[in-house]
């Protein structure tokens, strides 16, 4: 079995560095792909698809802030003292590369299933530093552990499907009504098919490990470690250096951040979406860095990162726009759902979601552009419904392992491309999907 994953992940890696292009060109291409099957398989016309790409192009910006955001305050955070001093000890852990691996994988899987914007941050912080402790790991095989471990997202509390379909007024309402949490998340399948990831994914990627004399050697500049923000004052520093240094104003803010967060909960229940992440992330970097200056240069370090996320996310808003507005994400799940059975209709939908989710890498998207499909047609099969919302949350958590867009940040972090990972990647995509497909028929 070992040789066979380890086979098949090499596989898999020397075709993505051959065929695989950089993300952004990745996205220009599928750009070019949608158009030209929005022309071809809808009614509209060439100049309508024009228009309606240039109007999606920047309905992402406010995501796009967001995933900004998550990869400089996550940055900013990990590089502060106390934290990197707990990543230190978490990683002491692991002893051998075999065991770096593992640990990765798990750390990165529990994380994710907590809140995904945490999990793909936490998980490529904390490989870099499991590389630095062992120095013979297979440095891109780690970071692809970090991003593998994102497979167990949409079960865990922050799943973007089940929780729109939970919240009152949101597009599939008025056709299927609300479908609550105790439905989806709370199921057994669902819980079944989280815990199977979080277990088996680390073996997996063990198994993927390359003999040690195949490694290539990291760049010891991508370990680097960060020198202190921190900034010592003289005696004759002025008014305006000593309030940049402050340590009360950051207090102040961090005090504010979490007062807001604690008086949230406490009306309307604790529930984490990113921008809670993010406040959370500002709060703590202010507090461990000890001066809004010295947070600032952390933040600063950090931002070089965010480049890909500033071009490419506004290809994909096009792309999704293209999708929804010309109705082919509509002929595209028929195709699927047309054929289906009750019985078969979970793992048609779920390989439905697969492929629309190249071009709508989204799980708030994806509700938008399958639900009106997916959700009536389970409804007249009499399916369970609350399985079908999740088939197409698990599809589009699945197929991120083809689809470089949620890896950027990750990446970003690294300091590695695409063709790094990928090939592990996919490798991962097979075999989950039997984990995602048995959980459905199972339970």
């Amino acid at each position: 079995m070992s040789s066979m994953i380890r086979s098949t992940s090499n596989f898999f890696t020397n075709v993505v560095h051959r065929f695989l292009p950089d993300p952004l060109i990745f996205a220009i291409l599928l750009t070019v792909l949608v158009f030209g099957m929005g022309v071809g398989m809808t009614p509209k016309t060439t100049s309508q698809m024009v228009m309606i790409w240039g109007n999606g192009f920047w309905n992402l910006l406010a995501f796009s802030m967001q995933m900004a955001l998550v990869l400089v305050t996550g940055h900013a955070l990990a590089s502060s003292g106390p934290v990197k001093s707990a990543m230190k000890s978490m990683a002491s852990v692991a002893n051998t590369p075999a065991q770096g691996v593992m640990l990765v994988t798990f750390v990165a899987a529990v994380a994710s299933t907590i809140n995904w914007g945490f999990g793909l941050v936490l998980g490529a912080m904390f490989a870099r530093e499991v590389a630095r402790r062992i120095p013979k790991s297979d440095y891109s095989l780690l970071i692809a552990c970090a991003y593998i471990g994102f497979l167990t997202w949409h079960g865990g509390l922050s799943g973007s499907i089940p929780l729109i379909a939970a919240t009152p007024g949101n597009p599939m309402e008025k056709t299927v009504g609300l479908i609550p949490v105790t439905e989806t998340l709370w199921t057994g399948y669902n819980i079944f098919i989280t815990v199977a990831l979080i277990v088996t994914l680390p073996f997996l990627t063990r198994m993927m490990m390359k003999p040690e004399n195949e490694v290539v050697p990291v760049d010891p500049a991508l370990l680097k470690e960060e020198e202190s923000f921190q900034r010592v004052l003289g005696a004759d520093a002025t008014v305006a250096e000593r309030m940049e240094e402050s340590r009360s104003l950051s207090i102040i803010v961090a005090t504010a951040i979490f007062a807001y967060l604690g008086l949230r909960f406490a009306e309307k229940g604790i529930k984490i979406d990113i921008n809670t992440v993010n406040l959370v992330f500002v709060g703590a970097g202010m507090l461990l860095h000890k001066t809004p200056m010295a947070y600032a240069r952390a933040i600063t370090a950090a931002a070089k990162g965010t480049a890909g996320i500033m071009i490419q996310f506004p290809f994909y808003a096009g792309i999704q726009l293209m999708m929804e507005h010309s109705g082919l994400g509509g002929i595209i799940t028929n195709l699927f759902v047309d054929i289906a059975t009750k019985e078969t209709f979970p793992l048609l939908a779920f390989l439905s979601s697969g492929l629309i989710n190249f071009a709508v890498p989204s799980g708030g998207g994806h509700w938008v552009v399958q639900g009106p499909f997916v959700m009536p047609a389970a409804q007249a099969l009499g399916a369970d419904l609350g399985k079908a919302a999740m088939a197409i949350a698990y599809g589009e958590a699945w197929m991120n392992m083809a689809q470089p867009f949620w890896a950027l940040p990750a990446l970003a972090i690294a300091g590695l491309g695409v063709r790094d990972i990928m090939g592990y990647c996919v490798t991962a995509l097979l075999f989950s999907g039997f984990i995602f497909v048995g959980g459905l028929y199972l339970f």
